[in-house]
């Protein structure tokens, strides 16, 4: 049986198999999560994110799929990157917010990781208000998760984002 939790920190810092990574579709690096998952991960990271744009991924990756990578210097195995639906581009559908987490769990399950760790995809900087993201996400993974997966974690970096993500899942 899969065990959900939530935790407020660091993302970066999680004891899991994979963390999530709220990409946007160049694979790049960003801002927020993105920004500090390369961060933390180093240069190895945004090699293997380049092999991807020049061969799997020319156009980038679409909004609700999801790709695994090598975590370079991170304390995880993977990292699987998504890209959620940016609400200012008038990305308003939830059920692409929902494709990032089921696909980021059928990546994961796909390389073999037994734990995952997820952050708050879309809030922030694509402008959805974390209530909703609370909602559609902690739906989105209690729905039907990979038997393989032991562990499904929600790292939230603020109390308010915390409390959004218990109430949901409460």
């Amino acid at each position: 049986m899969t065990t959900i939790d939530i935790v407020q920190g660091d993302l970066t810092k999680q004891s899991v198999d994979a963390i999530v990574n709220a990409a946007n579709s160049t694979l790049l690096g960003g801002g927020g999560v993105d920004g500090a998952i390369h961060a933390a991960a180093g240069p190895k990271l945004l090699e293997e994110c380049r092999r991807l744009r020049h061969t799997t991924f020319k156009d980038g990756l679409p909004v609700g799929q999801a790709v695994a990578t090598g975590a370079g210097g991170l304390p995880c195995k993977w990292v699987i990157h998504t890209v959620g639906p940016n609400l200012h581009r008038g990305q308003t559908d939830p059920a692409l917010l929902a494709d990032c987490f089921v696909n980021s769990l059928k990546v994961a399950a796909g390389v073999g990781a037994r734990s995952i760790a997820f952050p708050a995809i879309s809030a922030g900087a694509y402008g959805w208000d974390i209530t909703d993201v609370a909602r559609v996400a902690t739906q989105a993974v209690k729905a039907d998760p990979p038997a393989s997966i032991d562990l499904i974690r929600f790292v939230l970096f603020s109390a308010r984002d915390f409390e959004a993500f218990r109430q949901a899942l409460a």
